[in-house]
C-alpha cells in the first residue's frame, strides 16, 4: 500500500510540471492550480510531495488509509520566484491490497454550528475602550511560524482557519475584549472563546463593525491589502462566509499571497481557484486592519 501511495504522489508531482495528462492519475485540483497560475503569467517549475500515513482501518476486504501530503511548489512569475506550500489530509481505500479510491478529506465547517444572528452580534459597541498599534511584521512572522503547526497556548479546532487568523492578529498587537460574553467582542481565554475569534462568518461581520479594539475597513480590491490584512471567503456565494486567510506576501503583480489553516497553506494565491471548495459563485471581503496610531495621525 505504501508503494502505491508513493507512486500516486510521484504522478501528481509530475503532473504539476508537465503538460501531459495521465488519465489514470489525473488530479483535477492540480489542473486548477496550473490554470490559476497561467492566468497571472506564473508557472510551477518544480514540485515536491512528502506523504505521511497517520492511521489505518483494516477490514476483511477493504483497508482505509488516512494520510497527509506536504506539497511544495516553486513558482516562477516574471522575475520573481517563491515557494508555495500546503498540506492536504487524504483518505485512500484499498480492495484486497489494490488502491481503488483516493480523495481529499475536508472537515465540516465550524460555521454550520452557529446561527447568523449569533455571528453578527460581535460588532456592537462595547463600553471597554482599548487602543493599540498593529505590528504587521509580527503578525506575519507568527503566520509563518505556525502555518503548519499549532500553538499549544491556544485551543485547536478541526476547522482552525479563523482561530489561526485570530492568533496572528493578536500576535500583531490587537487586544482581546468582551470576555466572557461569546457574542460580544473578540477574545479567547482558557477553554472559552468568542464567536468572532473562531467562526469565519462571525469574524467577517465583526471586523468592519467593531468600534473599538480590533477592527478593519473594507477595501474594494485585493491589491489594496497590506501584509497582515485579512481576506474572508464565501465559497458558495450564499452570504455565509466559510474561510479566512491572512496576507503574508505579494506576487509579481502585487497581488496577495496568503497563509491559512484547516488545509494548511503558505504563500498561496489569494483567489483560491485551486481549492476543492471553490465555486464560480465565490465572494470575497477584503479587510485592512485599522491601526489606532496611524489612523489617529491622519485626523
Amino acid at each position: 500500500m505504501r508503494k502505491q501511495l508513493q507512486h500516486l504522489l510521484e504522478e501528481r508531482v509530475q503532473q504539476c510540471v508537465s503538460d501531459k495528462r495521465n488519465p489514470v492519475h489525473h488530479c483535477k485540483v492540480i489542473e486548477q492550480k496550473k490554470e490559476s497560475n497561467s492566468k497571472r503569467s506564473a508557472e510551477i517549475v518544480k514540485a515536491k510531495a512528502i506523504g505521511k500515513i497517520n492511521s489505518k482501518m483494516e477490514g476483511e476486504e477493504f483497508t482505509e488509509v488516512f494520510y497527509s501530503v506536504h506539497y511544495q511548489y516553486l513558482i516562477k512569475q516574471k522575475n520573481q520566484m517563491y515557494i508555495e506550500e500546503e498540506v492536504e489530509k487524504r483518505k485512500a481505500k484499498f480492495y484486497k491490497g489494490v488502491l481503488v479510491e483516493d480523495f481529499h478529506v475536508y472537515p465540516q465547517s465550524l460555521d454550520s454550528l452557529k446561527t447568523t444572528s449569533e455571528d453578527r452580534e460581535g460588532g456592537e459597541e462595547l463600553e471597554e475602550r482599548q487602543s493599540y498599534r498593529y505590528d504587521r511584521l509580527k503578525a506575519v512572522r507568527y503566520a509563518e511560524r505556525w502555518w503548519n503547526d499549532y500553538n499549544p497556548a491556544y485551543k485547536q479546532f478541526d476547522v482552525d482557519c479563523t482561530n489561526y487568523i485570530s492568533q496572528c492578529l493578536h500576535s500583531g498587537g490587537a487586544p482581546m475584549l468582551g470576555y466572557p460574553n461569546r457574542s460580544k467582542g473578540w477574545w479567547m481565554r482558557s477553554d472559552n472563546w468568542s464567536f468572532s475569534w473562531s467562526v469565519a462568518n462571525s469574524m467577517r461581520w465583526y471586523l468592519p463593525g467593531a468600534k473599538t479594539g480590533l477592527r478593519a475597513r473594507e477595501v474594494g480590491s485585493p491589491e489594496e491589502l497590506l501584509l497582515g490584512d485579512v481576506i474572508c471567503y464565501d465559497f458558495q456565494g450564499d452570504g455565509r462566509f466559510d474561510h479566512t486567510t491572512i496576507v503574508t506576501g505579494k506576487d509579481g503583480n502585487g497581488m496577495p499571497l496568503v497563509n491559512a489553516h484547516t488545509t494548511n497553506s503558505r504563500m498561496r494565491y489569494w483567489a483560491y481557484e485551486d481549492s476543492t471548495a471553490y465555486t464560480t459563485n465565490i465572494k470575497y471581503k477584503f479587510l485592512t486592519i485599522v491601526d489606532d496610531q496611524k489612523d489617529g495621525a491622519k485626523k
